[in-house]
């Protein structure tokens, strides 16, 4: 019997089922069904949900269309040309790199560090510049506050590469010969098959409903309709998130999935939208349930220990990937962690960067982590006893 049970499913199913069942990121799913079923928290998961869907996931996915679309305009930088023409220029190049939204400015610098194409002070200014893709979620939620931050992102770059540069020789740290990088591209994960048929038909209605209640629209007697949409295509986002990954590794969790063999920027658009959506959601439950279930009210928390908030924020930042600074930012949109808090780790975190640096050279990414640290204590401190 049990041999007639193999035949009818194989091995590799077999394997395949529990490398689902191992997959880290159903966890998430799995807490908002459980959630969803309690009495308790159901209404609060829908609102989270529904929330996250129309404040969030529709205005970044808005955002990340027209992002892609201008930088698919742009050629790819190289740092090698300025690194012999002047140091200064390869610095303030790395620096704007890092600004940009998402990972990928940084991700070539470090990269290019491996080959003796740019200088380790580069790799400093550009992973302290970074802010990886919360950038994308304060620019869909507080341009104003996400060009400041940018800005800031750009001047601390500078100025920690100059610093730097003062100290350590440009092969500081660099790995023995080339390391060759591979960027590995895979079939596009049929999760995000499936949701680019759905997106298309969601995301214009999708804009309106949310533009409309940016501006405190009254839907009437379709309220109670659009918030149970929203609540469903925010779970649809999630679902979509966890089951485009193995989710084994802690990578898996906190990263961007990597690129697909599809020249088109929509997959491309989609998994990002969704990932940040998870975190988002994720953000969203931890201090709803923290307020619900325990009766801990963090906006409280962080207003009377105010002063730990920009170091709480500083080691954050340090964990590699964006999933971690994303619940910094959200929280900071809440009005929960204070403007200090969000400038502390938008200086410290490297975003997914720090993987391929951990990977190509561990030694140059240890340091230049523990180095982003230091102004980033300066700016949060700085900013806590000027602005508060």
């Amino acid at each position: 019997m049990f041999s007639s049970l193999l035949q009818h499913y194989p091995y590799h199913t077999a394997v395949n089922t529990l490398g689902a069942l191992l997959n880290k990121r159903l966890l998430l799913p799995a807490l908002i069904a459980l959630l969803l079923f309690m009495d308790s928290t159901r209404s609060v998961v829908i609102g989270a949900l529904s929330d996250a869907f129309y404040q969030v996931t529709v205005f970044v996915a808005a955002t990340l269309l027209i992002y892609y679309y201008l930088v698919d305009k742009l050629p790819q930088l190289n740092l090698s040309y300025l690194s012999q023409q002047s140091a200064t220029l390869e610095i303030i190049m790395a620096s704007f790199m890092g600004a940009l939204p998402g990972c990928g400015g940084a991700i070539i610098v470090v990269t290019q560090f491996t080959k003796g194409q740019a200088s380790f002070a580069a790799v400093v200014a550009v992973l302290t510049a970074t802010m990886g893709d919360a950038a994308f979620l304060l620019m869909a939620k507080a341009p104003t506050t996400a060009l400041q931050i940018i800005s800031l992102g750009i001047l601390v770059g500078c100025l920690s590469g100059f610093v730097v540069r003062l100290f350590h020789a440009p092969n500081f740290c660099a790995p023995a010969g080339d390391v060759e990088h591979q960027a590995h591209t895979q079939a596009i994960p049929k999760a995000v098959v499936l949701s680019r048929s759905v997106w298309k038909l969601f995301l214009a209605p999708s804009v309106v409903i949310a533009l409309a209640i940016a501006f405190n629209s009254d839907f009437g007697r379709f309220q109670n309709a659009i918030t149970w949409s929203g609540a469903a295509l925010g779970l649809f986002a999630v679902c979509i998130w966890a089951l485009s990954s193995k989710g084994m590794t802690y990578k898996d969790i906190t990263s961007e999935d990597e690129q697909h063999n599809e020249p088109g920027k929509l997959t491309r658009v989609l998994q990002d939208t969704h990932f940040v959506t998870a975190w988002v959601v994720a953000s969203f439950l931890l201090y709803e349930l923290a307020t619900v279930l325990f009766g801990l009210d963090l906006g409280l928390w962080f207003n009377q220990f105010a002063i730990y908030a920009p170091l709480v924020a500083i080691t954050i930042g340090l964990l590699p990937g964006c999933g971690p600074q994303i619940v910094v930012t959200t929280l900071y949109l809440q009005g929960i962690v204070p403007f200090s808090a969000l400038a502390a780790n938008a200086v410290a975190n490297d975003g997914d960067a720090l993987f391929p640096a951990i990977a190509l050279a561990p030694k140059a990414a240890l340091v230049a982590t523990l180095y982003s640290a230091i102004p980033a204590f300066m700016v949060g401190y700085g900013l806590y006893f000027w602005h508060g």
